[in-house]
């Protein structure tokens, strides 16, 4: 999955070999013209809070980046939690994630610039001598192309930069001599072989010491690759050649862009999520802006800015006109299929789009920026940070959030575009949000569900790159930075590269190649540099008035009139087409309009009715389409009223000292018990119950008396571990796993589960914790004796007056992927005859069958729609007016032995994974359609 970033730069008007002092005019114009027009539209915020929030950004940028050079360094990232570093093969691999790591320091490099940008000059030099005395770039090691060109190259390039910079004012870094250029061109080299492939487009993976394909090298049989993979890898690699004068670099880098420019989708100018690199054919044909193509689209702007080469902006323009034409849905931005780009791909949006109103922003195209980033704005203010993906309705998809930078990156550019105060409140909020919920004693952690504010032991190092470079930069008058700003362009991870590159070695042929076949519109081009006069008409209150209808549309529980609008608009007159809430089967007018849509209705002997939809059998391509959306909410329904089925996780807190509620521990729930969703929470200091294992009356009751119980998972019913510690007098019971090295960052949650006997006598609450989050608890108790811990649904907010006592003062304090393509015959639902519901296969209740010397539990499994090269079934009673998508989470009624270490809560997956996996059933239905139509 890549991770869109940050930039600047606009301009049509500036001449394709401009010199590199009027492209920085024109992007300072287009960014910074509008100020004057709206500061009256908000009540301005005073220079001395924006300093003191500078200050706090500054504070907070210590906090993270002294512990990871304190617990963590060398490795490549800190582990928040657990006050350690993050070592490739040394802690339980996360899958794709783990890509960006390649032992070589990767928080380090990916922080150079944003240290300077920060004003901490001397800490930059000290960080540059560490880099070159310590990193070593030839591990054998398989890591991501992608995420080490914009990282690891990135950084080396941005701290090269801003080295030579220091370097010229005389001060800092006098005896540089273009070491961290000289690495990073090491690093280029190594990322070359790569790209051997027919088409161009580089292999997903290399091996750092052995390349690709060699037997030692354990890569190169890849196929696939995502489109921002393989089209974001231009400015570092140009910059590079540019540094050098190796045009070798530049030139492959282009070749790539070349081909995803030749095989985008001809009638619709959209490009896919993944492409076989071998043959060029779209293995993944969704289109959108974010996961998986974002950055493809900044890296064709931005490369215009820093180039100079109109090929760039051109072909920028005519995505873009296809995006505004089919995704955006103001203020949604929905993926399509690109063969059928009035068809919707998917119900839900994920996290990295919120770098889109940054680019539109540079774009010069500001009211649908204002109008995304302030829905964005409003789902955060109901979360407090954006989910991994959130539905069309505002809900959680996927609860996680790795602190990502997007969404700050775009508040960033909508500031400098406009000057509207209201963005420095945004960014207030932004700071609030982090400090309240995501610091711990060790830097900032990954929340690993935002409904319960629970943490992932995980810190990525782009939340340095970036995070804290948009924030103070937010904030930050022109004075308060060193060196001027708009001299550079950001990368997608940030880093700066100087403008006066587009001059510098321009040995690359730039041949226009866009007008040879397609057909530009020439009002497509207005939008480059915004004319401050038609975009910001002399009204102060012209963005709030854009911002207003948007205030409220997130808190409703059911949002109407925003979701798929064009669909049924544009069959103006015609009535409104049949929604799966609606449907009734015993409706013979409702029967009347499956038919048209090409869906079939079949009864079963066990009295569910079965849905089936063939698209060729519909009336039409239009019945078609509004038959793939009725299965798709017929799907969704199923999930909801599964969902419903069983327990969210739960959140242990730490309160005491020195935590003070900032480490949160995501814990399966348990069947019985205290339900913590029902009741108030549970708090109390904890205590290990003797026998470990709670399987026999305790041995030291008065040590419990009062607490919350520890108690080992193993050797009997999680049933009668409750019962012994609840005898002994304890409020609550946390369960740690015997599995040594378990992680919820790893492997998938499950709630515990009864005995199979009545569980009305279990009065107190039961937890869950795999055994590296029980450990942070047991290696508390160690250092600090005594722990208090809060049980909850949802983590509490932390005690102002306990932190301000604990809060150490700063320096600063007075200044700071791919799932396999499957292509069904037909799509088909499944669904309870409404007639008797009471007979759907659903609705079981959890039966004990495990021996009675055993744990149990009730294994639930993530939503996924079952693939079959024939078909697909789904089950579903259609009890609930709104779809919430929390997870897809469905629920199989059955319960396990102890010893199977795979029950689970619900499935862990990659993100891109799970992005790819959840579109198989639109894009099964939809090639089906396309087949039938050709």
């Amino acid at each position: 999955m890549s991770e869109a970033g940050g930039g600047r730069g606009c301009g049509s008007s500036v001449p394709q070999r401009a010199p590199w002092s009027l492209v920085a005019a024109t992007a300072a114009f287009c960014l910074v013209s509008a100020t004057s027009v709206w500061t009256a539209g908000a009540a301005p915020m005073s220079r001395e809070e924006r300093q003191k929030l500078g200050n706090q950004v500054l504070e907070m940028f210590d906090h993270a980046y002294g512990n990871y050079m304190e617990h963590a360094y060398p490795a490549d990232e800190l582990m928040p939690l657990t006050c350690r570093g993050r070592v490739r093969g040394q802690e339980p691999s996360r899958g794709d994630v783990d890509d960006a790591l390649g032992k070589f320091s990767l928080t380090l490099i990916d922080s150079l610039d944003t240290l300077v940008v920060l004003n901490k000059t001397k800490e930059f030099e000290d960080a540059v001598r560490k880099v070159l005395r310590d990193v070593n770039l030839d591990n054998d090691v398989v890591v991501s192309v992608f995420e080490t060109n914009i990282r690891v190259l990135g950084g080396l390039l941005g701290g090269h930069s801003l080295a030579i910079m220091l370097k010229e004012k005389g001060e800092y870094m006098q005896w540089y001599n273009d070491e961290l250029l000289q690495m990073a061109k090491q690093l280029g080299y190594k990322l070359l072989p790569a790209f051997n492939t027919t088409s161009g487009l580089p292999y997903p993976r290399i091996n750092l010491k052995f390349g690709i394909r060699k037997p030692e090298a354990r890569t190169g049989t890849e196929t696939d690759t995502c489109t921002a993979c393989a089209g974001t890898l231009i400015l570092e690699f140009a910059a590079l050649s540019r540094f050098t004068g190796a045009t070798i670099f530049e030139e492959y880098a282009r070749k790539a862009l070349d081909f995803l420019w030749e095989k985008r989708q001809r009638s619709s100018n959209l490009v896919g999520v993944t492409i076989n690199i071998h043959t060029g054919d779209w293995v993944r044909k969704d289109s959108g802006v974010g996961a998986g193509i974002d950055s493809y689209y900044e890296y064709l702007l931005k490369a215009y800015v820093l180039l100079g080469d109109d090929s760039f902006l051109e072909r920028f323009n005519t995505h873009y006109d296809a995006i505004m034409r089919y995704i955006s849905q103001p203020p949604l931005l929905l993926d399509v299929h690109i063969h059928k780009p009035m068809l919707n791909a998917r119900t839900w949006m994920d996290a990295l789009l919120a770098f889109f109103p940054g680019l539109q922003v540079l774009k010069g195209d500001i009211r649908p920026a204002i109008e995304t980033h302030e829905m964005l704005y409003q789902v955060i203010k109901k979360h407090n940070f954006l989910p991994e993906a959130f539905t069309t309705d505002f809900r959680v998809h996927w609860a996680q959030h790795p602190l990502r930078p997007e969404f700050a990156e775009s508040t960033y550019f909508l500031y400098k575009a406009t000057g509207d105060p209201y963005y420095l409140e945004v960014g207030k909020t932004l700071i609030e949000n982090l400090n309240k919920y995501a610091r711990v004693p060790c830097g900032f952690a990954a929340m690993k569900d935002v409904r319960t504010g629970s943490h992932e032991d995980r810190m990525d190092s782009f939340f340095l790159a970036e995070m804290f470079k948009y924030l103070y930069l937010l904030f930050a008058d022109k004075e308060d930075i060193i060196f001027d700003i708009e001299d550079y362009i950001f990368t997608t991870e940030a880093h700066l590269l100087p403008l006066w590159l587009s001059t510098t070695n321009q040995s690359i042929s730039k041949k226009n190649t866009t007008s040879d076949y397609t057909e530009l519109d020439d009002s497509n081009f207005d939008w480059t540099c915004p004319n401050t006069q038609i975009l910001f008409p002399n009204d102060p209150l012209y963005a709030q008035s854009i911002r207003e209808p948007l205030k409220n549309v997130v808190d409703k529980s059911c949002p109407r009139g925003i979701i798929r609008v064009r669909e049924e608009s544009f069959r103006s007159g015609a009535k409104p087409p049949l929604r799966a809430r609606d449907f009734m089967a015993t409706n013979s007018e409702h029967l009347e309009i499956l038919k048209k849509m090409g869906v079939s209705l079949i009864h079963l002997k066990d009295g569910r009715v079965q849905l089936v939809q063939h698209a060729i059998q519909a009336a039409s391509s239009i019945d078609a389409e509004d038959g793939l959306r009725f299965m798709q909410e017929m799907i969704e329904l199923s999930s909801q009223q599964q969902k419903e089925q069983q327990l969210p996780p739960r959140a242990v807190q730490i309160v005491s000292h020195p935590f003070f509620g900032r480490v949160v521990l995501t814990a399966g729930p348990a069947q019985f018990g205290l339900d913590l969703s029902k009741h108030k929470e549970t708090r109390g200091f904890v205590a290990s119950s003797k026998p470990y294992n709670g399987c026999s009356e305790l041995t030291n009751p008065e040590a419990v008396m009062g607490k919350i119980a520890l108690i080992q998972r193993g050797q009997c019913m999680f049933a009668e571990k409750a019962r012994n510690i609840q005898n002994a007098g304890a409020i609550g019971g946390i369960v740690i796993d015997d599995n040594e090295g378990s992680s919820s960052d790893t492997a998938p949650l499950f709630q515990m589960a009864g005995d199979g006997k009545d569980t009305d006598d279990i009065k107190i609450p039961m937890l869950f914790l795999f055994s590296k989050e029980g450990s942070i608890i047991l290696d508390a108790i160690r250092e600090y004796e005594e722990v208090e811990v809060l049980l909850s649904d949802k983590a509490k907010d932390r005690d102002p007056d306990m932190e301000s006592e604990e809060q150490p003062s700063s320096e600063n304090d007075s200044q700071d992927q791919s799932a396999e393509q499957i292509t069904p015959s037909s799509q088909e639902v499944d669904l309870v005859d409404q007639e008797s519901p009471e007979e759907s296969s659903l609705n079981s209740e959890p039966e004990s069958s495990s021996p009675a010397d055993t744990d149990n539990a009730a294994s639930v499994s993530a939503s996924e729609q079952n693939s079959n090269p024939m078909e697909n079934h789904e089950t579903t009673s259609l009890d609930g007016e709104c779809t919430d998508l929390d997870n897809q989470l469905q629920e199989q009624s059955e319960t396990e032995e102890d010893s199977n270490p795979n029950v689970s809560w619900g499935k862990k997956v990659q993100p891109i994974d799970s992005i790819l996996a959840d579109w198989n059933e639109d894009i099964e239905a939809f090639e089906m359609m396309e087949k039938d139509e050709l």
